[in-house]
């Protein structure tokens, strides 16, 4: 009995020697920091992966497109990451490796109980919403999704007491008074948050453009798989895409900064207004294909995808997703879809968005004929410079 008292002993004074280490030096010292939008968070370490920004999130919706964006720019902080998922345990796992060990927490929940919701947020500082989804199903409508569950998470954050800061990003173009039902449903959202949460901070990005987006993809596997793209309309709708990456930055910005950014909206588009169809050029010529195009009159698109709108809830088994042919999107696209001249932008929070022509499309290579270098309006020759 008397060794390990002793062995206890020099354990004690060898720790407490040594518990002060690293107190007076600014790099390994936590520090109590007072920020006027985010209050008293213990920092510590020097700002990276492995450091503590005192930050908690939770963020609503981080399994989607945006999402992994996001998570990876918290992540690369220093904060940790709550992930609420309603799938499988397989959803959120891609996400786990952006953070360091237990930076990234996935927390099963129930959208439609409020205890869940409460339970993933019950630690949290920070809360950001990202649920949207630009097509209705059998169990989720558009006003569901985009418009009371917001409104429910900002009731609930309202309540906690503790939510610092609150994000809800919307989309450009909303508007109650929008032929559009997912654009009304956004706007009735936007309109709720701010009502229930004054402080909270609303982003309205423009379509994304990124390596898992929705426009980009589904023309160019269209284009390959029938040879041509259909145009709605006559193409000549305007659209500001902006890069998926510039809108995480712009929602780390808007958190980091002193508070200027709470209870403001911002419209974030990209540096260049393109029409429909000169977009759909610039895929074109990214994945080297010839252009073809069918241009199909807004009647007849809108024709094409009433049938599962009618279906949707009157057939006993879900139906496929729609890609080209969305309903509500082709609403969407009747109208021009730019940032207002007296909006708040990505230059409000110290950002220049990148142009798309270049990197941001990049991932259009994989769909190329014959491989990276080659394609169908490029000679398949060998050229001898790529020989191994």
């Amino acid at each position: 009995m008397v060794l390990p008292i002793c062995i206890k002993l020099m354990l004690f004074f060898f720790f407490s020697k040594f518990s002060d280490y690293g107190a007076d030096h600014s790099r390994h010292g936590s520090t109590l920091a007072d920020h006027k939008g985010l209050g008293h968070l213990v920092r510590k370490g020097t700002g990276g992966r492995s450091s503590v920004s005192g930050i908690i999130a939770t963020v609503f919706g981080a399994t989607g497109f945006l999402g992994r964006y996001l998570v990876q720019r918290l992540a690369k902080m220093g904060s940790q990451v709550l992930v609420p998922f309603r799938g499988s345990e397989d959803n959120p796992r891609h996400l786990k490796l952006m953070g360091d060990l237990g930076q990234i927490v996935p927390m099963k929940y129930d959208p439609r109980d409020e205890n869940s919701i409460k339970a993933v947020m019950a630690k949290a500082n920070v809360v950001i919403n990202l649920i949207g989804r630009e097509y209705e199903t059998r169990n989720y409508s558009f006003e569901e999704v985009n418009h009371f569950m917001a409104e429910q998470l900002a009731v609930i954050a309202k309540e906690h007491g503790g939510i610092m800061k609150f994000f809800q990003v919307s989309c450009l173009g909303s508007s109650l008074s929008s032929p559009s039902r997912f654009l009304r449903a956004k706007a009735a959202g936007e309109e709720a948050v701010l009502k229930e949460f004054p402080e909270a901070t609303v982003m309205k990005p423009a379509v994304m453009i990124g390596t898992e987006d929705r426009i980009m993809n589904r023309w160019a596997q269209f284009a390959k798989k029938y040879s041509f793209l259909p145009l709605i309309g006559d193409g000549s709708t305007k659209i500001q895409p902006v890069y998926v990456i510039d809108v995480a930055s712009a929602i780390i910005a808007a958190l980091k900064d002193d508070g200027t950014s709470m209870g403001k909206v911002y419209e974030l588009g990209g540096p260049e207004i393109f029409t429909v169809h000169e977009l759909a050029e610039l895929m074109y010529d990214t994945i080297r294909e010839w252009p073809h195009y069918v241009k199909v009159p807004l009647p007849i698109a809108k024709a094409i995808a009433m049938p599962r709108e009618v279906l949707l809830k009157k057939v006993p088994f879900p139906l496929p997703n729609p890609d080209i042919f969305n309903l509500d999107q082709i609403h969407a696209f009747a109208t021009d879809t730019v940032v207002s001249e007296d909006a708040l932008t990505f230059m409000d929070l110290g950002i220049v968005p990148h142009k798309l022509k270049g990197y941001p499309i990049e991932f259009l290579i994989q769909y190329r004929k014959g491989g990276p270098q080659f394609g169908s309006t490029v000679s398949e020759k060998v050229n001898p410079e790529y020989w191994p």
